[in-house]
């Protein structure tokens, strides 16, 4: 379960907003916009399927875990909340008091992640995209989800 201002409003440690400062490189990595983003919620095992999935296709944004492994938290453009409709997950506006991609990457900016309680599964700066495409981690999801079906059917 997540603890801030990103699932529940409360200010938490939600990281620093981005505002109007341009793209940043930190050592050496490809410069990440800043992006307000909402966070897709999914169990951990259906999540490591559609990471997998992402990072062999399409590329990951930045991937958080709660402490406990139970669920991921896919990093997606801010407004994805709006239409978001995925079985077994669930997709949090931050509403301006989460996170901004963009700060986090930029140089001097803590590793920790922006979320109490939570730790990097992809990191902004590993990260093959400066977040998750809405539409292909449906997808992933989707493609997941039958995948994780097919395995149980077969033990």
């Amino acid at each position: 379960m997540w603890e801030t201002g990103v699932s529940r409003g409360g200010k938490g440690s939600a990281g620093r907003t981005g505002g109007g400062r341009g793209p940043a490189a930190v050592a050496g990595t490809p410069a990440v916009p800043a992006q307000a983003c909402d966070l897709v919620t999914v169990p951990a095992r259906q999540g490591l399927e559609a990471v997998d999935i992402l990072r062999l296709r399409d590329g990951v944004g930045p991937v958080l875990h709660d402490g406990a492994c139970d669920t991921l938290g896919f990093l997606v453009p801010a407004g994805t909340a709006d239409g978001w409709d995925v079985p077994g997950s669930a997709c949090t506006q931050t509403s301006g008091r989460g996170i901004a991609l963009g700060a986090l990457c930029d140089e001097g900016a803590p590793e920790e992640p922006p979320v109490t309680g939570t730790g990097w599964l992809v990191p902004p700066e590993g990260a093959g995209a400066a977040a998750t495409d809405p539409a292909v981690l449906r997808e992933a999801l989707g493609e997941a989800a039958r995948t994780i079906e097919a395995v149980d059917r077969c033990q």
